[in-house]
Order: structure tokens, then sequence, then C-alpha cells
């Protein structure tokens, strides 16, 4: 599998099939037992999470995850842990809350207590706040209604467009996921089995019977 830079990468497949093992092992957190993960050329599937982030690689893992007992801008600060340029960090928070207008009302709000799209934008921003050339996200749209669903995927596109980062998405809704990804590929038990850009698997017929439902 190969993300080339700015673009967005989708996986998907059925629950199982190994996607988010994927993320976890590109971020450090799970070991592959074979192959090798390369990152601008360079290997990283021996290097410690932290020192993966700081390489230009944030996650946002599957059901968001943020730090419940800490305010909203506690989170964000955690974010941008690794960081030293103190003058970036505010611009980049300032971006941020353009971005997702909802968190400067919630800034001294814990994050246990924002809703379930609140806490999502603010999985986001808290990757986005590492200044990451490598986004991974892992289904955001879990659990979300679906107007916040438009809205986090149209920041998605958004993120892509303005700053270049390349984006890689797994998400079990297949169809959302095509829709927004210039490519994607197919994962079965572990393995790709399937590649090509976007649009062509949206008209795919295996991938509408297996997975959009048509």
């Amino acid at each position: 599998m190969e993300i080339s830079e700015g673009e967005i990468i989708t996986l998907i497949g059925a629950n199982g099939a190994g996607k988010t093992t994927t993320l976890m092992s590109i971020s450090g957190l799970v070991p592959p037992k074979s192959g090798e993960i390369l990152f601008l050329g360079k290997p990283i599937h021996k290097m410690s999470p932290d020192k993966i982030v700081s390489l230009g690689i944030s996650q946002v893992p599957e059901g968001r995850r943020i730090f419940p007992h800490l305010t909203v801008m506690e989170n964000l600060h955690m974010g941008a842990f690794l960081r030293r340029d103190t003058d970036r960090i505010k611009k980049d928070l300032e971006y941020i809350f353009e971005l997702f207008p909802i968190l400067p009302s919630r800034r001294h709000q814990t994050g246990g207590t924002l809703s379930g799209g609140e806490q999502q934008m603010l999985a986001i921003s808290r990757a986005l706040m590492a200044r990451p050339r490598l986004l991974l996200l892992d289904e955001p749209s879990l659990g979300l209604a679906p107007k916040i669903i438009k809205q986090i995927f149209e920041i998605i596109r958004k993120i892509n467009a303005e700053h270049k980062t390349t984006i890689f998405l797994v998400e079990q809704n297949a169809n959302l996921a095509l829709q927004a990804a210039d490519r994607g590929y197919v994962m079965e038990n572990g393995s790709i089995v399937l590649s090509d850009t976007a649009q062509n698997l949206l008209s795919n017929n295996d991938v509408k019977k297996a997975y959009l439902g048509l």
C-alpha cells in the first residue's frame, strides 16, 4: 500500500479486516509481524509512537479518545506537547477555532462534557495541533448524527485542500469515504485485495455489493 503526499486515501473493509490495526501499526502502537513501514522513504516500524509523532504523523483514534477530565484547551495543548514553536502554536489554535467555531466557546469545559460531535471535532483538532504531514483518521463518522458527519467530512476535505495535509482515512461508511478520497484500498482478512481510484471503486460491482449495499 502506498500513499502519495497530498492525497486523501481511504481503506475500506468489513469489521475485523485489519483496518484499525493498520493505522495502529503506522502510529507505532502495534508492531507489524512482518514487512516494513516507510515514511518519507525511511523505515519507522521500529520507532516509538512519540518519535513517529515528531516525524509528522498524527492519529485520530476510533472512539475519539479525548482526555475527558482535561479542558478543551488542555486537550489541544496536549496535541502540541512535542512542539516548541510558541508563535506557530498560537496561529494553529486560531486556525482550528476557524475550522470548528464551537470550540472557542467550550474552551474551559472538560472534554467529557462535550457532545459526541464536539468530541470528534476536538479529537481532530488535537491531532492537528501536532502539525502533521500525515493525518490518520479512524472511523470519524462513528456514532455521529448525519448533519455532524457531513460537517466533519467537509472539514477533512478543507484540511487537505488548504494545508496539503495527506490524509489516510479508515471508515466503515465506504460510500462516504470513497466520495471524499482520491484513491482507495479494499482490505479482507488483513490483506489488500483491490485498489483503484475512488471513483472507480464507487462504480465497481463487487464493491457495490459488498460495501455499498447496492
